[in-house]
C-alpha cells in the first residue's frame, strides 16, 4: 500500500498518512479484510517522504495539504470514467463493510459527491443557518478540519478540488463546507450529505446511536454501510469507543473463532540468538502485603535476569543484601529521594529512553502477583508499544485496566468488562486505561513517547495521566520551534494503542487497603483482604491431600493428625506471640477467663489479646471444618470457639500438664515447632487408650474430641522450648 502506482477497479480509496501509526495499521487491516485497493496519496511524496505541513489539525483549523495532494492525484485520475474515489483519513478509521456494500450505496444515493455528517458544526458556527432543512439526520458537513478527517464519495471528474489555490495549513473543511453551502455549485456538482449514516458513522456525539450486535458469528454494526469514524477534539468517548469497536469490527473477534488478530505480527523468541533487553521497574508506593512473595515471583520469571531494575521504597534491603548477585546492575531510589509517584515512575522509563540498548520497559507495582513465569516473554511476544497482562483481585471484577471512561475522564464499565476479567471473551484488548504492570517498546520510548513527563498532568494521579498522554499522543508541545522537524511534527494526533491481553492466567492483584502494619508478622493479618496469597504462605502444601488423598493418620483412636500450617506460619505465629511477651505463668487466677478461674492452667497468650482472634476463628471455619466433617461424620461444627491460645512449655516454667478433659467438642492441637531441634521431651498421652504421640512435626495439627471419652495430658518438655496452638472447638 506504499507504493504510487495505481488500482484501477470500482472503488479506489485514497488517504493521507505520513507514518504507521497504531491507527493506520488498524486502518489498513480492516481495508484488507475487505479487499479495498488503498492508495496513499503520494503524487507529492506523501508517506514517502513528504512532511506533514497542513498545520496542527487536532486542536486548530487546518488540513489544506490534503486537499493539495487530493487535487494532484486527480489529474492522473481525471480519464477514469468508471472509477469511484473514497477520500478518507486513517489514523481513527475503521471499515465495517466491504466496496460492494459502499459502492451500492453510493448507487442508490444517486449523487455524484457523497460527504459525510455529523450533528456538530465546525469550523464556523456561523454558517449553521445556511445550511439546508433536513427532516430527520445529521445537517452538517464533516471533512476534516479540526479532527483532521473526511469522508466522502465521489467521481473523479466531480471532485471540484481543482479550484483549491490555499495553503497547505488553510481548513479543509471550511473549503467544502462554503462549496456545499453555495446552493449552485450543490447543484451542478450534485452534491450531498450522508444525513442518516447510511454510509458513513461519525461518532462525534453518537457513540449511542451505535449498537453492535451481540453473540453472531459476525461482529458487525447496525449503523452505516462501510465506515465508522470519529471526532477525537470534541467527544473523548468517541476515540475510545472507536478502540472499543475496533476490538470487534471487522470480525476481529467473535464468539464462534475468538481473536481474529491476537497473533498478527507476534514475534518468535525461539528464534532470537538473544532475548530482548528488558529493564524493569517496581514501584512499592504504599504498604504492601506479601512483599517477600512478590520479590521472589520476580526473580522466578522464566526471563534472563541480566537487567536493571529499580526500586522506590525503603524496606527491601534484605532483597538486595540476598540477590546483589542476580543483577548486572540494581538501583535502589527511597524516600529520602523525596520523588512524587509521578517522579519516580518518570524515573524509571527514562532509565530505558536514555539507554539505546533497551528494548522495552517493564512497569511493576508491587501489588501484583504474577503467578506465570512465562509472563514476560508472553507480553514481548505479543509486539505491541504497550500491552499489559490481565491481573485481577481473587473472586472480584477490580482488575489491572478499564474498558471505558466516564465524559469526565475516570472510570466506566464498557458492555463487555466483565466478560474479560471473567476470560469469557479471550483476546488481546485496546483499552484506554491501564495501571499497576504493563510492557512498553524501548522504541515507542525513544519515539512516540520521547516526551519525559509522561506521568505528570494537572491533577490527574500517575497512571491516568500516563494513559491520557499516550491516548490523545500529539506533538502540539513542539509546535512554536522553529526547526525544521517540528514542521513534520505538526500532523494528527496519533494516540499509542494500549493493549491487555487475556489470552492466558498471569497473576493477581493484592488488595493494600486497610493493610495494618502495626503488627510483628502483619501477613497474618490478611486473611480476610487476601485470601488467596495468606493460603499460599501459612497453609500446608500438603492440607488439600486430606481430601484428595486421605492424607493424615490417626496415631490413637480418634485422634486425626493431619498438616495444616507452614513452617513461616509457625515461626510468625511464635515470633508474634514472643513480640507480645505477656506470658500468663500458668496461674490459675486468670482474669482473662470468665470466672477469673483457670482449673488447669498453662503458661500461654490468647489469640484475643494480640487481636487475632477474628482472624483465628475464621481460619478455623475455613482450614478446620472441612476436616472436622471428613472425620467425624455427621457431625458439623459451628466452627466457633471461645479458649483460642498459644502455650509455651519450658522445663524451668511450665514443663507438663496434668491429666484433663477439654471443654470442647474437640480440640485442635498445632505443633508451632520442631522436636530434637527446638525441644526435647514434649508429647501427648491420652489415658484410656494408653496411647501417646511424642514426636508432633511441625505445622501438623491433632484433632481430637475434648469431652469423656480423651482424658489427656501434656508429657514433659526437658529442653528447650516448645510451642502449640490450642482451639477449643464448639464449648
Amino acid at each position: 500500500y506504499k507504493s504510487c502506482s495505481l488500482f484501477f477497479r470500482k472503488l479506489l480509496v485514497l488517504t493521507v498518512a505520513t507514518e504507521e501509526t497504531d491507527g493506520f495499521r488498524r486502518f489498513m487491516q480492516s481495508a484488507n479484510y475487505f479487499n479495498y485497493n488503498v492508495k496513499l496519496n503520494c503524487s507529492s511524496g506523501a508517506g514517502n517522504g513528504e512532511s506533514w505541513k497542513g498545520g496542527d489539525v487536532g486542536r486548530s483549523i487546518g488540513g489544506g495539504q490534503k486537499v493539495r495532494l487530493l487535487k494532484e492525484a486527480m489529474e492522473e485520475l481525471a480519464d477514469q470514467e468508471d472509477l469511484v474515489i473514497l477520500t478518507v483519513d486513517s489514523y481513527d478509521l475503521i471499515f465495517a463493510g466491504g466496496p460492494e456494500e459502499i459502492l451500492k450505496k453510493f448507487q442508490q444515493a444517486n449523487h455524484k459527491v457523497i460527504f459525510a455528517a455529523e450533528g456538530l458544526i465546525w469550523p464556523d458556527k456561523r454558517l449553521a443557518e445556511k445550511y439546508p432543512s433536513v427532516r430527520s439526520g445529521k445537517r452538517y458537513l464533516n471533512s476534516g478540519g479540526k479532527t483532521c478527517k473526511f469522508c466522502w464519495l465521489f467521481s473523479p471528474k466531480e471532485s471540484n478540488v481543482a479550484q483549491w489555490d490555499l495553503h497547505d495549513n488553510d481548513d479543509d473543511q471550511l473549503f467544502y463546507t462554503k462549496m456545499y453551502l453555495d446552493p449552485l455549485q450543490r447543484l451542478n456538482l450534485n452534491m450531498t450529505l450522508d444525513h442518516k449514516c447510511q454510509i458513513f458513522q461519525n461518532l462525534n456525539g453518537a457513540v449511542g446511536e451505535n449498537r453492535r450486535k451481540k453473540k453472531t458469528t459476525k461482529s458487525r454494526v447496525k449503523f452505516g454501510a462501510g465506515l465508522q469514524t470519529f471526532n477525537l477534539s470534541c467527544c473523548f468517548s468517541s476515540q475510545m469507543y472507536l478502540n472499543y469497536l475496533g476490538n470487534y469490527v471487522p470480525d476481529a473477534w467473535n464468539y464462534e473463532h475468538g481473536c481474529a488478530h491476537c497473533n498478527d505480527d507476534n514475534v518468535d523468541l525461539t528464534e532470537m540468538r538473544e532475548l530482548p533487553n528488558v529493564l524493569v521497574g517496581v514501584f512499592i508506593e504504599q504498604p504492601t502485603p506479601f512483599l517477600p512473595e512478590f520479590f521472589h515471583r520476580l526473580l522466578t520469571l522464566d526471563y534472563p535476569r541480566t537487567s536493571s531494575e529499580v526500586y522506590h521504597e525503603k524496606h527491601i534491603q534484605r532483597f538486595w543484601e540476598d540477590n546483589r548477585n542476580a543483577f548486572s546492575s540494581f538501583k535502589v531510589v527511597g524516600p529520602e529521594e523525596n520523588l512524587s509517584q509521578g517522579e519516580a515512575r518518570n524515573m524509571g522509563m527514562d532509565l530505558c529512553r536514555q539507554d539505546s540498548s533497551c528494548d522495552y520497559y517493564f512497569s511493576m507495582d508491587s501489588d501484583v502477583m504474577l503467578t506465570n513465569r512465562q509472563t514476560l516473554k508472553m507480553l514481548i511476544e505479543q509486539n505491541r508499544k504497550i500491552i499489559g497482562p490481565l491481573v485481577t483481585r481473587q473472586g472480584k471484577l477490580w482488575s489491572n485496566f478499564w474498558g471505558a471512561l466516564s465524559l469526565d475522564g475516570y472510570y466506566a464499565r464498557s458492555e463487555d468488562y466483565v466478560d474479560i476479567v471473567q476470560r469469557k471473551r479471550v483476546g488481546v484488548w485496546n483499552i484506554p486505561f491501564m495501571a499497576h504492570v504493563y510492557l512498553v517498546q524501548g522504541t515507542a520510548l525513544r519515539n512516540e513517547l520521547k516526551e519525559r513527563n509522561h506521568f505528570v498532568l494537572e491533577k490527574l494521579d500517575p497512571d491516568m495521566a500516563f494513559c491520557r498522554n499516550a491516548r490523545e499522543l500529539t506533538s502540539h508541545r513542539e509546535k512554536d520551534s522553529p526547526s525544521p522537524e517540528s514542521f513534520h511534527m505538526l500532523r494528527p494526533p496519533k494516540g499509542v494503542f494500549m493493549y491487555i491481553t487475556n489470552q492466558h492466567e498471569f497473576g493477581r492483584l493484592i488488595s493494600t487497603a486497610n493493610y495494618n502494619i502495626s503488627h510483628y508478622n502483619n501477613d497474618l493479618w490478611q486473611i480476610f483482604e487476601n485470601p488467596v496469597d495468606w493460603k499460599e504462605k501459612y497453609i500446608h502444601q500438603n492440607y488439600t491431600q486430606i481430601f484428595t488423598h486421605n492424607y493424615m493418620e490417626e496415631p490413637c483412636p480418634d485422634v486425626f493428625w493431619f498438616p495444616v500450617f507452614t513452617e513461616t506460619a509457625c515461626d510468625e505465629l511464635v515470633q508474634e506471640m514472643e513480640h507480645f511477651g505477656s506470658w500468663s505463668g500458668g496461674r490459675h487466677e486468670d482474669k482473662r477467663i470468665s470466672g477469673g478461674y483457670e482449673t488447669v492452667p498453662t503458661d500461654d497468650i490468647h489469640m484475643k489479646q494480640i487481636g487475632f482472634e477474628k482472624e483465628w476463628l475464621h481460619f478455623l471455619r475455613e482450614f478446620i471444618s472441612p476436616v472436622t466433617l471428613k472425620v467425624f461424620s455427621g457431625y458439623y461444627t459451628k466452627g466457633y470457639a471461645v479458649m483460642n491460645f498459644v502455650v509455651k512449655y519450658t522445663p524451668d516454667r511450665q514443663s507438663y500438664l496434668r491429666p484433663h478433659h477439654d471443654s470442647s467438642t474437640f480440640t485442635i492441637n498445632v505443633a508451632l515447632n520442631h522436636k530434637d531441634t527446638d525441644f526435647q521431651g514434649g508429647g501427648c498421652r491420652f489415658h484410656r487408650y494408653n496411647c501417646s504421640i511424642e514426636s508432633p512435626r511441625k505445622g501438623w495439627s491433632f484433632m481430637h474430641p475434648g469431652r469423656l471419652t480423651h482424658l489427656h495430658e501434656g508429657l514433659p518438655t526437658t529442653n528447650g522450648t516448645r510451642y502449640i496452638a490450642i482451639s477449643f472447638i464448639d464449648p
